[in-house]
């Protein structure tokens, strides 16, 4: 419980074979604690084997979204007062839930409704059934705290349809629910309005009916996805070598939405990009697990070794001036190994025992 909340911030309760996972801390778009994810891994792991248990569903409280991601603010407090295993902790059990979900034995469906971003793309970007509605709103914006996509959330960048990974790492930008489908972060549209009945119709569910057909029942077609729209020079952009050769022939497309993204990382982390860029690319061969270590690795090189993080947070979150002042400031001013040192890194304690 918190004292904000005053209930319990995960909603824990059985619907008939139907496991449910809600949550419920509505005022902060359910961001991520270290407690929710414990609470949330203890669930699983009690109906990894119970023979009552045949599906689960991860959603959230309200309707502004299922999640908002993770606990910026905690972060920069261990950072700034050197508590750095306190920040390990909160990542190796994050990255164990983002496991677990990816890998439960019985299908685990997830509502991506409203806002779903950084650690609430770990919840629902993994899970068997993703769902997005008219009112999602996903996306990995750890750019803009000088940061890097986590919680496996460069796996599915690296898989996403020609460059449009490394343009949505890089830029943090928003993906509509049609934007989530084509980029492979969500798998069924479905009407905020048919919610309900589709939540019913889990718990009610009768066999040999699979989730796949209930959600199939309530599945629409959204709108024409922006990004599929745009891929021509995203792919011609995106696929240059470095973040300064990225930033080279952005300044050279006509594309009004190609100057907005100049625009865009020309205020972000130098570093954060490099990083970024790395990272996605590296996650594009191998498994879940091998991109959660690769992203470990980043996340703590991040938080121990270089200042843009804290920097970021601060700018973003705690003084809010808006005015990072980022190490190197320019993405001119990048040196040829700014996105390979932070892969390099070995942390003090390792991601999985």
């Amino acid at each position: 419980m918190t004292d904000i909340d005053a209930e319990p911030t995960v909603l824990v309760r059985t619907e008939g074979a139907l496991g449910r996972l809600t949550l419920n801390r509505p005022k902060a778009i359910n961001a991520l604690d270290y407690d929710m994810i414990q609470q949330l891994g203890a669930a699983l792991d009690a109906w990894r084997d119970d023979t009552d248990i045949d599906i689960v569903l991860i959603d959230g409280a309200g309707d502004r979204g299922m999640c908002a991601g993770g606990d910026v603010r905690a972060l920069y407090d261990q950072i700034v007062s050197g508590q750095p295993e306190r920040t390990a902790e909160f990542f190796r059990a994050e990255y164990a839930l983002n496991l677990m979900i990816s890998e439960f034995p019985k299908p685990v469906v997830a509502i991506a409704d409203g806002i779903t971003m950084g650690g609430g793309i770990g919840l629902a970007g993994h899970a068997a059934i993703r769902i997005v509605t008219e009112r999602s709103r996903l996306a990995m914006p750890e750019t803009r705290i000088g940061f890097t996509p986590d919680v496996g959330g460069t796996y599915l960048l690296g898989r996403a349809p020609g460059r449009i990974g490394e343009y949505l790492g890089l830029t943090g930008g928003t993906m509509s629910a049609a934007d989530a489908v084509y980029a492979g972060f969500a798998d069924h549209y479905v009407p905020s309005q048919h919610l309900d009945e589709l939540r019913e119709a889990l718990g009610k569910r009768a066999d040999p009916t699979s989730p796949s057909e209930l959600v199939l029942l309530f599945d629409e077609t959204p709108e024409a996805s922006v990004l599929a729209t745009e891929r021509a020079w995203i792919d011609e952009v995106f696929s240059a070598e470095t973040v300064g050769e990225i930033a080279e022939r952005l300044s050279a497309r006509a594309e009004a939405s190609a100057s907005a993204t100049a625009d865009t990382l020309s205020e972000l982390s130098p570093t954060g990009l490099a990083v970024t860029l790395d990272a996605v690319r590296e996650a594009r061969e191998g498994t879940l697990r091998d991109a959660l270590i690769g992203e470990y690795r980043r996340v703590m090189w991040f938080a121990t070794q270089h200042p843009d993080l804290p920097e970021g947070i601060r700018a973003q979150l705690v003084d809010k001036d808006r005015s990072p002042k980022w190490q190197p400031a320019t993405i001119a001013d990048l040196t040829a190994d700014a996105g390979s040192a932070a892969r390099a890194f070995t942390p003090d304690v390792p991601l999985f025992d």
